[in-house]
C-alpha cells in the first residue's frame, strides 16, 4: 500500500511553497494553470488525500454539518433528520450525527468534539437534562467562538441563535378547541414530558382554550410527569377513578397510553372518549382505533433548519441577526375524534 503524501512533502518535491500547493489543489485563481496541473497531477501520483477538516484553512470550511439529536428512537427526531440529510446532500454538505440520549454531559462532549475543526455549524435540539437544569452556557460558548447554531423544537430563549419551531401554543389551542366543538366539556390533560419547553407551551395552549370556552379544569384530571415510567404509574387506573369526555396529550407516549387504557376499559372511542395527541409516529396510525394527532411536519423542520444554517455559513461576512422560523402544524383527524361538520 502506498503511503499518503502531505502538502509539505509535495511542496518540497516540486520546489514550491506549501501555500502554493494548497491553493493549486483548491483550484485558486491566484495560481497559474500550468502550476495547478503540475501540482494536481503530482498529488494524484503520490496518492495525496486532502484532509476534510483542513481543506480550506482560510475559511475553516469542512462542508460538514454537526447534528445533535436527543433521542433517535423518537420518531419525530428521526423525521427531522431525514429533512436535514436531504437538504445537506442537495447542497453538497456532509452530516455528522451525535445522539445525546438526553444527557447534558454527552451534549457538551459532542459540542466540544465536533466544534474542534470537524464541522462548520450545528443543528440541534436541546437535551432533556439541559432544559431541566436550565444550563445553556455550552451553546453560548460555541456561538462566541464563531460557530453558528440552528436550534429546532426544543430551544432556549436566552441563547441568541437561529431557531426553527412549531406553533406549539397555537396548535394546542386549536386541538383543544376541536375537542370542545365536538361536544367535549370535561377534558383531561396528560403529559410525560412536563420538564420540556414544548410541553409547557402545549399545556398553556390547552388551558387557554379551556378558559376561553368557559370550561374549568379539574386538578384530578391533570397528569404531569417528567418520564414515561413515572407517567405510567400516575396514569394507572385513571379511567376507573375519573369520568372525562376527552384527553388532550402533549406527547405521543401519553396519548398512546391513554388510548390503550381506554380500550382496555371498554370505552367507545370517540363516542365515550375522544383523544388527541402530539407527534405523528407509527403508533398513531397502527392503533385501533387510529389516533388523531397534531403533526409537527418533522422533515420540513429539518429542511428549513438546514437551509438556514447553510445560508448563514455561506454569508459569514454579513451582520448576524438571529431569526426564528415557525412551522405550522396540522391536526390529523383519525378515528379517535369526532369530525366537525
Amino acid at each position: 500500500m502506498k503511503s499518503k503524501a502531505t502538502l509539505k512533502q509535495i511542496a518540497k518535491e516540486l520546489g514550491v511553497s506549501v501555500s502554493t500547493v494548497s491553493k493549486a489543489l483548491n483550484d485558486s485563481p491566484e495560481i497559474s494553470e500550468p502550476t495547478k496541473q503540475r501540482v494536481q497531477e503530482y498529488a494524484k501520483l503520490k496518492n495525496y488525500k486532502p484532509n476534510a477538516i483542513g481543506l480550506n484553512l482560510k475559511n475553516r470550511s469542512t462542508k460538514t454539518i454537526g447534528v445533535i439529536i436527543p433521542n433517535i428512537l423518537n420518531s419525530f427526531f428521526a423525521k427531522v433528520f431525514t429533512g436535514i440529510e436531504k437538504v445537506a446532500d442537495e447542497k453538497g454538505y456532509k452530516v455528522m450525527t451525535y445522539i445525546s440520549n438526553e444527557s447534558l454531559e454527552k451534549e457538551i462532549a459532542a459540542l466540544e468534539m465536533l466544534s474542534n475543526g470537524a464541522i462548520d455549524g450545528f443543528i440541534l435540539s436541546i437535551c432533556e437534562e439541559a432544559q431541566k437544569l436550565q444550563q445553556f452556557d455550552h451553546f453560548k460558548q460555541i456561538l462566541n467562538e464563531g460557530t453558528p447554531i440552528v436550534m429546532f423544537d426544543r430551544i432556549a430563549d436566552e441563547v441568541h441563535c437561529d431557531k426553527v419551531i412549531v406553533d406549539d401554543f397555537d396548535s394546542a389551542v386549536n386541538a383543544t378547541q376541536h375537542l370542545i366543538k365536538t361536544g367535549n366539556k370535561t377534558i383531561a390533560l396528560f403529559s410525560a414530558i412536563d420538564n420540556l419547553s414544548v410541553a409547557k407551551l402545549r399545556a398553556e395552549g390547552f388551558r387557554k382554550a379551556m378558559a376561553d370556552a368557559g370550561l374549568t379544569i379539574d386538578a384530578q384530571h391533570v397528569i404531569l410527569s417528567n418520564s414515561e415510567e413515572d407517567f405510567d404509574q400516575k396514569a394507572a387506573g385513571f379511567f376507573d377513578k375519573h369520568k372525562v369526555d376527552a384527553v388532550f396529550a402533549v406527547d405521543e407516549h401519553a396519548s398512546v397510553t391513554a388510548m390503550k387504557m381506554a380500550v382496555k376499559k371498554g370505552l367507545r372511542i370517540p363516542d365515550e372518549l375522544a383523544v388527541i395527541g402530539f407527534a405523528d409516529g407509527v403508533w398513531s396510525r397502527r392503533l385501533t382505533p387510529s389516533l388523531s394527532t397534531v403533526s409537527q411536519h418533522g422533515p420540513e423542520i429539518g429542511e428549513v433548519a438546514t437551509r438556514m444554517l447553510i445560508e448563514r455559513l455561506e454569508h459569514k461576512g454579513e451582520p448576524y441577526k438571529p431569526q426564528t422560523t415557525v412551522i405550522a402544524t396540522e391536526l390529523r383527524q383519525r378515528e379517535s375524534v369526532k369530525r366537525l361538520a
